[in-house]
């Protein structure tokens, strides 16, 4: 994949194939560890119907990220109804297995945490980049007759890719509810609220979380587009 790599912060909203060009790889599957040896990266869901229980804690700082199912096969057991895998037929650790490994280094050997750069799904094609995260904990439950894994991933302070200008600019202190940014695209129809365009769009908070703004409503976050978005940044004391 040609690498046209670019900038993009917490809230920026792009698509599918962006994503895959941001990161110079086809993101074929939600968990991917130290992908082509850098940062690991997971894509998210907390859409309706979405086929994982991903969930957001401690007001949008902390999310729990389940792990992923046995692939499906016309004659293996439905995936739904056996243990998520920690190695594969041939023994090898599977993406669960690796992130597993990867906290509980942390946890039982002070390593330091796996940095993973989280995408969430908005609707069908269209993404939002929801940060860099820490991995700090793993465990597995039982659900449902079989045990699941669960990572606990801390939002991060840390920029991976990141300019050094604009260190400091960005606020993003917790992650906004998926319901909210639903909400939002379908009032702000997919649109900048100011100019109207469509590209290099930003989930804006009206007043920043810093001032006493909240992400928990619809209300305070706006659609912005890059340029809109970077002069409500300057003008922002």
């Amino acid at each position: 994949m040609t690498d046209n790599k670019v900038v993009i912060h917490p809230g920026d909203i792009i698509s599918y194939m962006d994503m895959c060009r941001n990161e110079s790889a086809s993101l074929q599957r939600g968990m991917n560890f130290r992908l082509g040896g850098r940062v690991s990266v997971i894509l998210m869901s907390l859409r309706a119907g979405a086929p994982y229980a991903d969930r957001i804690e401690d007001g949008g700082k902390i999310l729990i990220y389940e792990g992923h199912d046995s692939s499906r096969t016309k004659t293996g057991p439905n995936p739904k109804e056996i243990d998520q895998p920690e190695h594969s037929p041939a023994g090898t650790l599977t993406q669960n297995g690796l992130f597993w490994k990867a906290a509980e280094a942390h946890k039982k050997n002070n390593a330091s945490p796996e940095l993973v750069r989280v995408y969430e799904k908005i609707k069908t094609g269209i993404w939002a980049f929801a940060g860099l995260f820490e991995l700090i904990d793993a465990w597995k439950q039982e659900e449902n007759g079989r045990k699941v894994f669960k990572f606990k991933l801390h939002l991060s302070r840390h920029h991976v890719d990141s300019q050094p200008s604009d260190e400091g600019k960005i606020e993003h202190d917790r992650l906004i509810p998926t319901q909210v940014k639903i909400e939002v695209w379908k009032r702000d129809k997919g649109k900048c609220v100011l100019c109207g365009n469509h590209e290099n769009l930003h989930f804006d908070h009206i007043v920043p979380f810093s001032k006493g703004g909240t992400s928990l409503l619809a209300k305070n976050v706006q659609l912005l587009c890059a340029k809109h978005n970077l002069l409500k940044r300057d003008k922002i004391e």
